[in-house]
């Protein structure tokens, strides 16, 4: 009997947390040069890093359906 694992695409947490991350990246793209600097830099990078820390602790433990 092959195992099956469970894959990181088809957490829902993480699914939303990359839409949001690119979400954030098309609002910020469009802003003006101080504003993408300044606070842009920091919106982008918090938004990228929570499906970021999602992914790091899911690859931290083999996880496996049955």
């Amino acid at each position: 009997m092959e195992k099956e694992y469970l894959k990181l695409n088809n957490i829902g947490a993480y699914k939303r947390a990359f839409h949001l991350s690119n979400f954030v990246w098309e609002i910020v793209i469009k802003w003006d040069y101080f504003s993408r600097n300044t606070i842009g830099e920091q919106f982008v990078s918090a938004a990228d890093s929570i499906s970021a820390n999602i992914a790091e602790g899911f690859g931290r433990y083999g996880k496996k359906i049955k």
